[in-house]
């Protein structure tokens, strides 16, 4: 139903771009949910490292679990992608555990996805907050890394975020709390709402727009600044955003909802929308917006990483000393000899490619992959 995703794998040196962004109103770990992640994932390298934060459920006493419940998703999901899945415990500021700890969240340097999920959009924007993780999450993504946002997650990246559970659980007046803002160097007003059409209160208790219910949003919203786009995304649905391409596509079941000054528009499953749509988007400089110690750190990292996969080792003088003796070998047509010498050779570690141009070795590992 959905097409692959037109866009390079990789990341070529010092071509750096920003990689897409999926936005789930609801069921990351659902079958609802399973055609984004795979779209998402035919976008990464090959075998790509997947990091999944534990920050917005991080106050939760198994946010270890939460997390791991989608990766345990993933790997399923996925299996065909041979995804390498981390966790990155970054729960709490000023703990051992702490966003702004390097040694917790090192693994996101070389995150081909990074993905964050349920828990309290207010808790997720204190702790993410000027934090080395989200300085580094934005660093990824400028670079080319995807980035996967469910449920709290999508709130808390947005301009303005609500306070869910302290509306909804505790009782405080209707207001909206500042958001990561993780838009603003596209240039977008964003806020995100997800669970648009939940219907778990059935009958009896409107709980659509994530739980604050029609009637009170509407009233929300009218204390946003004018200029404030919001998007509401419906469970198990989802959005995808491609900034190369400019371009939206919802996937799901549901629908998407892009409301602004007063006027909402609905866009169904299946169908694409230019990007323009959520706001007059730009492409930033790189590192623009990101704290240029660790852009650089991410770019050297990201260029380290680029360097090892396109090394090509060469051939120790052992192996080409067994070849110069093969090549005598065919010369004097001691066919024996020649294919002793080129069995000895791939014990070594090394393939004989007889070809047009002329004798090739290929290291075994490589040359098997191509195959």
């Amino acid at each position: 139903m959905y097409g692959r995703p037109q866009r390079k794998k990789g990341v070529p040196v010092n071509e750096f771009f920003p990689g897409l962004v999926a936005l789930l109103g609801s069921g990351e770990t659902l079958p609802s949910s399973g055609s984004t992640h795979e779209y998402i994932a035919k976008s990464l390298p090959d075998d790509p490292n997947i990091v999944i934060l534990e920050t917005p459920a991080g106050f939760e006493l198994n946010s270890d679990r939460v997390a791991r419940k989608i990766g345990e998703f993933l790997e399923v999901r996925l299996q065909n992608y041979a995804p390498n899945i981390v966790q990155v415990a970054a729960r709490k500021k000023g703990t051992d555990y702490s966003p702004e700890n390097f040694k917790i969240v090192e693994p996101m340097l070389k995150a081909d996805e990074i993905l964050l999920g349920p828990g309290s959009p207010t808790y997720a924007v204190r702790q993410l907050k000027d934090s080395l993780a989200f300085e580094l999450i934005k660093a990824r993504h400028r670079i080319g890394s995807a980035i996967v946002l469910s449920s709290a997650a999508t709130l808390a990246f947005g301009r303005h975020t609500i306070p869910v559970y302290e509306i909804f659980k505790v009782g405080e007046d209707l207001h909206w709390k500042h958001g990561l803002d993780f838009w603003k160097p596209f240039g977008l007003n964003l806020s995100v709402v997800p669970h648009w059409n939940n219907n778990d209160g059935g009958d009896e208790l409107d709980t659509s727009r994530c739980f604050i219910g029609q009637e009170r949003f509407e009233r929300l919203v009218s204390l946003l600044p004018e200029e404030e786009v919001i998007l509401g995304i419906d469970d198990h649905t989802s959005l995808i955003l491609d900034f190369c391409a400019g371009t939206c596509l919802v996937m799901g079941k549901g629908a998407v909802h892009v409301l602004q000054k007063g006027v909402q528009q609905d866009i169904i499953s299946g169908e694409t929308f230019d990007l323009s749509v959520l706001g007059e988007f730009t492409h930033p400089a790189a590192g623009t917006g990101i704290n240029p110690e660790v852009w650089q750190q991410a770019v050297s990292a990201q260029l380290s990483r680029i360097a090892e996969e396109q090394f090509v080792p060469e051939p120790p003088q052992s192996v080409l000393a067994l070849l110069e003796k093969r090549d005598e070998a065919r010369h004097s047509k001691d066919w024996e000899a020649a294919d002793a010498l080129r069995i000895e050779i791939e014990d070594l570690g090394w393939r004989v490619m007889d070809t047009p141009g002329g004798v090739e070795l290929v290291p075994m590992d490589q040359n098997d992959a191509a195959g």
